[in-house]
């Protein structure tokens, strides 16, 4: 590598953070969350050991509880989850890492029981999402959501920028909204699940402006210097498709260029399956029309991370699953050091085992 091309391993500044590296932690559910929906002294110990990544992007958190869909997840609404996320914040600070928590309404990937008054989840339109959630620890076909009467959407928006101010006071060095997977930011942008008549549906335009209006409302809450996205354009997680989604998403790019956020974080390929699930998709027009610091995410190993940030490609790459069984695994890529093998069985729900108790390499080598 020349002196002049960047390093997966060198430091980065993004907004007023000053990155240890180019590395970032992405968002992972793990259903751990005590009652109330706060985050409990493991996410503290979880949060800390992985604090060696240049960014952390918390595990998707909902802003409501309209917004949950999946049993024991955290929120960003209570005074008590502000509370339990400041621990968190300030412990990973303490390890000199940076910190953003993703903002989270999954729309119409939920179920009755985790619902306020147990009502329907509400989406765009009034279309099922072909998927599972996590409720009474398993797995349960989503419910039949209602669509959302257009009086209720400026609510929703309201939330959001809620939840934002929540985060700072919580101790973030910023928020991530959750437009990716299939989520409600997701269906009001794609056709296959948004088919309104009235100005959020119909177009490319209309279809875009939740997003819009989510993100500008927490701009003016928070500022855009604290404020990422995550997008997932062509994955078909939790039952999503859109008809043109290169034009639907050159838009969006076109949209958040005038914005200025923090980053665009964006999932290339399928959500933790195949990068190649829409080969005629073109990325490289997405990131031509966004000049802001590009974050990638999806199946990446040292070697690829290595190759986009030396090339330009990108400016941060987001690890996954990788994380969940080396909380040391900057160190780990870093040596070209074996990484730990994932305990599947541990993802979802559970206390310290296959959480905070994977080994470190200094434990190794002892």
């Amino acid at each position: 590598m020349s002196a002049t091309e960047p390093s997966l391993f060198e430091p980065y500044r993004l907004g007023a953070m000053t990155l240890a590296n180019r590395i970032v932690m992405a968002p992972l559910t793990r259903n751990r969350a005590a009652e109330g929906f706060v985050p409990g002294p493991l996410a503290v110990d979880y949060y800390t050991q992985r604090a060696g990544a240049g960014l952390i992007i918390t595990e998707a958190s909902q802003i409501s509880q309209q917004g949950q869909g999946y049993q024991d997840t955290p929120g960003i609404y209570t005074d008590a989850q502000v509370e339990g996320w400041k621990k968190v914040t300030d412990a990973v600070h303490a390890k000199g890492g940076h910190m953003v928590i993703q903002l989270w309404h999954v729309g119409r990937v939920s179920h009755t029981m985790l619902q306020p008054g147990g009502g329907a989840p509400v989406a765009p339109s009034a279309i099922r999402a072909q998927t599972k959630t996590y409720v009474n620890d398993g797995f349960a076909e989503t419910s039949e959501p209602r669509a959302l009467e257009r009086a209720e959407i400026a609510g929703i928006v309201a939330d959001y920028a809620r939840a934002a101010a929540n985060a700072i006071r919580a101790g973030f060095d910023g928020v991530e909204l959750h437009g990716a997977n299939g989520y409600l930011i997701d269906q009001f942008l794609r056709d296959g699940a948004n088919q309104r008549t009235d100005d959020y549906g119909g177009s490319i335009e209309n279809r875009s402006r939740f997003l819009l209006e989510a993100m500008d409302a927490v701009i003016a809450e928070i500022g855009a210097e604290r404020t990422g996205l995550r997008l997932s354009p062509v994955s078909p997680a939790n039952g999503l498709a859109d008809s043109n989604p290169q034009a639907l998403f050159n838009h969006v790019m076109e949209e958040l260029e005038k914005r200025h956020p923090l980053y665009v974080h964006v999932v290339e390929g399928a959500t933790g399956g195949p990068r190649d699930v829409a080969p005629d998709f073109s990325f490289a027009a997405l990131r031509a029309r966004f000049t802001g610091p590009w974050m990638v995410n999806n199946g990446y190993d040292l070697e690829l991370a290595t190759r986009v940030i030396a090339a330009g490609e990108a400016d941060l790459v987001a690890f996954g699953k990788p994380f969940i069984a080396n909380p040391d695994l900057v160190e780990r890529l870093r040596r070209g050091a074996p990484l730990n093998e994932m305990d599947r069985d541990t993802l979802y729900g559970g206390g310290a085992k296959g959480y905070v108790d994977y080994p470190l390499l200094a434990d190794a080598a002892a």
